[in-house]
């Protein structure tokens, strides 16, 4: 019998294989939104942050061979912030030169508005946390029941009661603890894996 969710090895080392598809589709469901999001944050509008996460994209294509983690190299979540931020410089330099800062008020708040280094990084690891939050949320929807899952949303996320949900749910508030426990250990296993990888 298959195993429907079968033992992944590394999804940087799937990603090397330019032929594997799956880890591919695994990587952009985790990281557009973050990378998406942290474009959105530097400033950019809607299309020109998209443009920007395609080149950030493009450019991990090319580059995946070569990257090694190390403690001296760091993270490849530091390496792809590093893209990230190369590309949005590409994207201001590329910018500049048709459209110059006259250093108006307007140039000034748009300055004002880009992150620091630091609150940039705390920015990419909360949106880092959130992505891969709702990836292993939609990775484990199916493993459970419907009251089982919706005990668990309920308390964990909507921050509803206890015995409220239980009384909405018909089930007695021990149960929405117990359905609560499951499911967000499963999660934090399923996270677990995927923060190991990156």
């Amino acid at each position: 019998m298959d195993d429907p969710q079968p033992t992944r090895f590394s999804l940087l080392a799937r990603l090397k294989e330019s032929d594997d598809g799956l880890a591919w589709s695994e990587f952009l469901e985790i990281y557009t939104p973050v990378v998406y999001g942290f474009a959105r944050k530097s400033g950019l509008q809607d299309a020109d942050a998209s443009d920007v996460t395609q080149e950030v994209f493009r450019t991990v294509i090319r580059s995946i061979g070569k990257f090694q983690c190390s403690q001296e190299k760091g993270s490849f979540r530091a390496w792809l912030m590093a893209v990230v931020r190369s590309r949005l410089s590409d994207y201001y330099a590329t910018r500049g030169k048709h459209a110059h800062g006259t250093g108006d008020t307007g140039m000034l708040a748009f300055l004002d508005g880009q992150p620091a280094d630091n609150e940039g990084g705390t920015f990419w690891d909360k949106e880092y946390q959130k992505s891969v939050f709702e990836w292993a949320s939609r990775r484990v929807r199916s493993d459970f029941q419907d009251s089982t899952w919706q005990a668990f949303w309920k308390t964990s996320v909507e921050g509803l009661d206890r015995e409220e949900v239980a009384s909405a749910l018909g089930m007695t508030p021990g149960a929405v603890s117990v359905a609560k426990c499951r499911v967000t250990a499963r999660l934090k296993d399923v996270i677990q894996e995927i923060q190991e990888e990156s």
